[in-house]
Formats: structure tokens, sequence, C-alpha cells
């Protein structure tokens, strides 16, 4: 882990996670054309994925931590793949999926948990662009998903 990422790790009071295994058919990440595809991950908080529906029984800030939490394990997941993080070159797109209720229309400031982080740890390439959208359900009860993908040095 490059020296800056883990020192801000440490100034917010987060630990890189062990990347997650595959839950079904298919790889944490795909290398291709110099980006790096990152599957959907889960929010884990001391080895539990993070369940609940926001706007049901879940508030925003729970959303927002479980939001965070799938951001660790994206880099996790990076870092597992590429070996090093300073092949990261920029976080080009976060598609964030919110188990939220009906009515619940705060999606854009749930999945600024993890967009607020990816800008903490790798500054101006952690700024990247987005999309977040509710649903009505999600692996393993899960409050959010989270997938990405990321362009490297080669």
């Amino acid at each position: 882990m490059t020296d800056r990422i883990a020192t801000k790790l440490a100034e917010l009071g987060l630990t890189l996670p062990e990347a997650a295994a595959p839950i079904a058919s298919y790889v944490p990440a795909v290398e291709a054309g110099g980006l790096l595809h990152i599957s959907g991950q889960l929010p884990f908080k001391d080895g539990v994925v993070m369940t609940g529906r926001i706007g049901e029984d879940k508030d925003l800030a729970y959303g927002q931590e479980a939001a965070q939490r799938c951001g660790l394990m994206l880099v996790a997941q990076m870092k597992r793949a590429l070996g090093e993080l300073h092949r990261v070159e920029r976080i080009v797109k976060l598609g964030v999926f919110i188990n939220s209720a009906g009515d619940f229309t705060d999606q854009p400031l749930v999945a600024n948990g993890a967009s607020d982080l990816m800008e903490a740890l790798f500054g101006d390439a952690g700024k990247h662009a987005r999309s977040a959208v509710g649903v009505p359900a999600l692996p393993r009860g899960a409050a959010v998903e989270i997938d990405a993908i990321v362009k490297i040095a080669g």
C-alpha cells in the first residue's frame, strides 16, 4: 500500500480489510485495456455484512457508513488485483446500489460515503463519475453494494 493511502487510512481511523472472496460464479476483478473492473462489493463491518433498508429500518448515516465500507472493500480488491495501490491512476466510475425504501430519495448522499473516501485516499485521482440507484433488495440483505472501474498504470 502506498504510504499516502496508509497514512490517510490511519488518519481516518480506518483499516483496509482482507479482500472478500466471491459469493457466486464470478471473479472479484478483471484487468482489461488499462482498466480494472471490480465486481460489486458489500459492506463488511467486523466481518459481518451491514444489512437493512435505508429509509425504512436504517438511516442515512448508516447508509453512508455502509457505502464507505464498500469503498474500503473496493480498495482491498484493487490491492489484491494490482499488488500495490501505486498502480491506481484514477478512479473512473463507481456504481452504487442502495437497498432503500420506495420513498427514499437521498441515494446520492448515501453514495457520498464511498465517493468521499476515494477522494480522501487518492486525491484528485479519486474524483470519479458515479451512479447512485435505489433498489428493492441486494445480495445477503446488504444495505449497499458498489462496483468500480479504475484506470491503472501498465
